[in-house]
């Protein structure tokens, strides 16, 4: 199957009765029905255990981690069972789906489909966005220093917290790259070979055909790569 896009998803429970039974498995195959339903891959899943709906996003390490992936890793799409697993205050909820606003991700239930990002006019969310909207900055100091307690605690398990790698981080990729070059070493030009590789079908990484700058930027990265000094480990 081939995917029209990439999310993550995030599971809450809200007690510690709810961790053994259904919780964490029904909203998993919730989660799943939908993004196979609308071929979405879910690349990485964030959870909050025995966490009450009505705590905000500071107080919850799978939230914190999930916005320190989404600000590193460029997935702009998340998925929840309900709003509910967001939040079930509605003041929290605002607060939360703004902070997603602000970075420009969207947040989808999987119950219904919902965008729950987009703006309504329901009086009660209407007054609560205008009242968020007279705040310059949302515990600004306290917010830093969870993210970055929080990526500490994924380097420490492990886990990747870094930006997106380079192109050619794929054996696709490289192929991709060793055709551009071999291309390249013949005299076409940067137009030609954006030309021929849209003309083959190739897509960039992003989906999209191919531009002259694109393919010159790929070929000043291997040059770069290729002119950087080795550096040798000990045996």
């Amino acid at each position: 199957m081939k995917f029209k896009e990439k999310a993550f998803g995030y599971l809450r429970t809200s007690s510690k009765g709810q961790i053994g039974n259904d919780g964490f498995p029904r909203q998993r195959q919730s989660l799943l029905r939908y993004s196979k339903a609308n071929r979405i891959a879910i690349i990485q899943e964030f959870t909050d255990e025995a966490v009450s709906g009505t705590a905000d996003a500071l107080d919850r390490e799978g939230l914190t981690d999930l916005f320190v992936a989404l600000k590193s890793n460029g997935v702009r799409l998340v998925l929840v069972e309900s709003a509910t697993r967001l939040a079930r205050d509605l003041m929290i909820s605002e607060i939360i789906l703004g902070e997603f606003r602000k970075i420009g991700v969207r947040v989808v239930s999987a119950d219904g489909g919902i965008d729950l990002t987009v703006g309504n006019d329901d009086p009660s969310g209407k007054l609560i966005r205008q009242i968020l909207g007279a705040v310059s900055e949302w515990e600004k100091c306290a917010l830093v220093q969870k993210l970055r307690a929080s990526r500490l605690r994924l380097r420490r398990a492990g886990k990747k917290c870094e930006g997106r790698k380079a192109y050619g981080n794929t054996e696709n990729e490289r192929s991709i790259i060793d055709f551009i070059r071999e291309l390249r070493k013949g005299g076409k030009s940067y137009v030609a070979i954006a030309a021929l590789l849209n003309e083959q079908g190739t897509t960039s990484r992003s989906g999209t055909k191919w531009h002259a700058t694109q393919v010159q930027r790929v070929l000043a990265r291997e040059k770069r790569k290729l002119e950087s000094p080795k550096t040798f480990q000990r045996p």
